[in-house]
C-alpha cells in the first residue's frame, strides 16, 4: 500500500432546497390559502476517524468532496427531504487544518471520533410562512442557503508511543523488525526506509505497545533537507524517542549532536522528550580499538539519559533497554492518571 500523509482537498456541503410558492386548491375547502412547503435542509460534511485506515490514499486523486443538496419544497405544506451528510473516513492520527490560514480545525485520534466541517446550507421558507393579515396570498419563496465551502489540508500524524530516530543506515530498521512483526526493507544504503513503519512490541504483562520507525534524519532535516523533514511529524505524538546510534561510526559524539539539533530547530517540544540512547552494531566494532563503555559515558553525560549498546542483528541488549522503556511508559502513565485525578477532585 502506498503512504500518503499529505493532502490538500475541497468540502462543500449540499445547498439547502428552496422554498417553493404554492395554493391550496382542494374540494370543499373555501378559504385554500397559501401551502408551499419549506426547502430540506442540506447535507454537511463530517470527518470520522478510522482505525483500519493507515494513510491519506484515498484522497491522492480526488480532491473535491461534496454534500447531497437539500429537495426543494412541496405543495400542502410539505418539506423537502434533508441532502445526506456526506462521512468521509481518514485514518485515526489525522490533523484537518484551514488551508488558507493554516489554522488547526480538529485532531481526530480517537477512533470513532467525527468532526462536522462543514454544515449543509438551511432550506428556504415557502410561502405559508409569509402568510399575515395585511397579505393573505403571498407570492414568493425563499431559495434555500448555499452550503459551507472549505479547503483543507489534512496533515497524518502516526500515532505510537515510542519513535525509533538516528541517521541513516542507524539500523532502525533492523531493530523493529527484530522487537516486532514488521518487516521493513533493509538494505546497507542511506534512505531505505522512504516511509515510516509501524510495529508493536509486546510488553511482559501482554499489552502491545506501537514503535514508529522514522526515516533517517541529516543535518539540515528540520529545514527540508533528506527526507527526514517530510516524517518529523510523525515523531510529535510519540511519548518517548529511541535515539539509535551506529557504534562504528567514525565519530558517534557528532551523530549525536546532529540529531539532537534537528529536533531542537524542529520544536514542537521534541528536543524535551523523554529520550533514551542505543548504540547499536556492537558487534561490528573492533573492540581492540573502541571503548564502547567510554563512549558510552560520554554520551550519558552529554544527554543525561540512559545509554545502552546493543546489536539488532543478535538481539544484543535489547532486553533491558526494552525494561527502560516500560519504566518510562509507566511513569508517563502514573503521571497523566494522576493529573486526570486532581481535575476529576479538585
Amino acid at each position: 500500500m502506498q503512504f500518503i500523509d499529505q493532502s490538500v482537498i475541497e468540502v462543500e456541503a449540499g445547498k439547502g432546497g428552496d422554498g417553493i410558492v404554492a395554493f391550496r386548491r382542494e374540494k370543499y375547502v373555501p378559504a385554500g390559502g397559501p401551502s408551499g412547503g419549506n426547502g430540506g435542509r442540506g447535507g454537511s460534511v463530517i470527518f470520522v476517524a478510522d482505525e483500519n485506515l493507515q494513510t491519506l490514499l484515498d484522497f491522492r486523486y480526488n480532491h473535491r468532496f461534496q454534500a447531497e443538496n437539500g429537495a426543494r419544497g412541496g405543495p400542502n405544506n410539505c418539506t423537502g427531504a434533508s441532502g445526506k451528510d456526506l462521512i468521509i473516513e481518514v485514518p485515526c492520527g489525522t490533523a484537518i487544518y484551514d488551508a488558507g490560514t493554516g489554522a488547526l480545525l480538529e485532531d481526530l485520534i480517537e477512533p470513532g471520533q467525527r468532526f462536522r466541517v462543514a454544515e449543509g446550507g438551511k432550506g428556504g421558507l415557502g410561502n405559508q410562512h409569509f402568510l399575515s393579515n395585511r397579505n393573505r396570498a403571498p407570492e414568493y419563496a425563499l431559495p434555500g442557503l448555499p452550503g459551507e465551502m472549505k479547503v483543507l489540508r489534512l496533515e497524518l500524524k502516526l500515532l505510537a508511543e515510542v519513535g525509533i530516530i538516528g541517521l541513516p543506515n542507524a539500523g532502525k530498521s533492523t531493530l523493529i523488525s527484530s522487537l516486532s512483526a514488521a518487516r521493513p526493507k533493509i538494505a546497507d544504503y542511506p534512505f531505505t526506509t522512504l516511509i515510516p513503519n509501524l510495529g508493536v512490541v509486546r510488553k511482559p504483562t501482554g499489552d502491545g505497545t506501537v514503535f514508529a520507525d522514522i526515516p533517517g534524519l541529516i543535518e539540515g532535516a528540520s529545514h527540508g533537507a533528506g527526507l527526514g523533514h517530510d516524517f518529523l511529524r510523525h515523531i510529535e505524538r510519540t511519548r518517548v524517542l529511541l535515539h539509535l546510534i551506529d557504534a562504528t561510526s567514525d565519530d558517534v559524539i557528532r551523530d549525536y549532536n546532529t540529531i539532537q539539533q534537528e529536533l531542537q530547530a524542529y520544536g514542537q517540544g521534541l528536543a524535551k522528550r523523554p529520550q533514551i540512547l542505543a548504540l547499536n552494531k556492537i558487534d561490528a566494532v573492533d573492540k581492540e580499538t573502541v571503548d564502547l563503555e567510554a563512549l558510552a559515558t560520554q554520551l550519558n553525560h552529554l544527554s543525561y539519559a540512559p545509554v545502552f549498546l546493543i546489536s539488532a542483528v543478535t538481539r544484543t541488549g535489547l532486553e533491558p533497554m526494552l525494561q527502560e522503556l516500560w519504566r518510562i511508559l509507566d511513569e508517563l502513565n502514573a503521571v497523566e492518571e494522576a493529573e486526570v485525578l486532581a481535575i476529576r477532585f479538585g
